[in-house]
């Protein structure tokens, strides 16, 4: 077991010093495989503070949109933003009876530590909250949960496809995504993009990262996230390259292959 400080000291390695996996387990002692899952969200129960997503509270205490507590979003564990660049990538949100709404991330069976770490994503931003999955015809795990508060969580959500309406994060939403954009660009990787060897003339190769979404908006976001990264990246139609070596080797480290 380990105590809260040496959780909030990984995290602070991570987040703030922006230091890879490998150097924080060597300067904390705490094994890769978990600076991994804390990075990613799954933290250890002692260390979660119950969310004020829950209850049925009245009044000035109760959310006018969704019916719970009044949301405190700067209480959301870091996998919020993980999760959130998977549901920009190819999530939806449908409503269903009794205004419950229900999340849907939707990831290839070929890579199943991707579905995990959706799993322990949305665990982490509605600990109280069953998470399921199955297998679609298309060869996807279609990863999901039901609430009321979906659409407080994700202002995106809306009619029609995201490509079809502008998508804006809100003020809280974007702070909070590019407080943490290593998180912020690993869901969107993992949910709309790849890695991928590039080959020209002469026997030339080169691994390079790949965006593609047809979202404009979403698109930019990626920007976005990478110029805080100082990532350089080209663009082509519906898709946002990152291409030299050493910011791939840069992003290796906080994404790497699917797996």
């Amino acid at each position: 077991m380990h105590d809260r400080e040496t959780v909030a000291e990984v995290l602070r390695l991570v987040r703030d010093a922006g230091l890879n996996h490998c150097e924080v387990s060597r300067r904390t002692g705490v094994p890769r495989p978990t600076v991994r899952d804390w990075a990613s969200g799954k933290l250890p129960h002692s260390f979660q503070q119950k969310p004020v997503l829950y209850g049925r509270p009245t009044g000035r205490e109760a959310c006018p949109r969704c019916g719970a507590s009044r949301h405190d979003f700067t209480g959301l564990s870091t996998a919020y933003v993980h999760l959130l660049g998977l549901y920009l990538g190819d999530g939806t949100i449908s409503r269903h009876p009794r205004d419950v709404y229900k999340l849907r991330i939707f990831l290839d069976m070929r890579y199943p530590g991707i579905v995990a770490e959706c799993e322990a994503a949305m665990r982490a931003v509605l600990p109280y909250n069953s998470i399921n999955k199955f297998l679609t015809v298309s060869n996807c795990y279609e990863v999901y949960s039901f609430s009321k508060s979906w659409p407080c969580l994700f202002p995106q959500f809306g009619p029609g496809k995201k490509h079809t309406r502008p998508i804006e994060l809100t003020t809280w939403q974007r702070e909070f995504a590019f407080l943490v954009p290593k998180l912020f660009l690993r869901g969107l990787i993992q949910s709309d993009g790849c890695r991928f060897i590039n080959t020209g003339r002469a026997g030339w190769r080169c691994p390079r990262y790949e965006f593609s979404n047809a979202s404009n908006d979403i698109r930019q976001l990626f920007c976005d996230a990478c110029d805080l990264l100082d990532l350089h990246w080209t663009l082509a139609p519906r898709k946002v390259y990152v291409s030299r070596r050493a910011d791939v080797a840069y992003m290796d480290e906080f994404i790497g292959p699917k797996y």
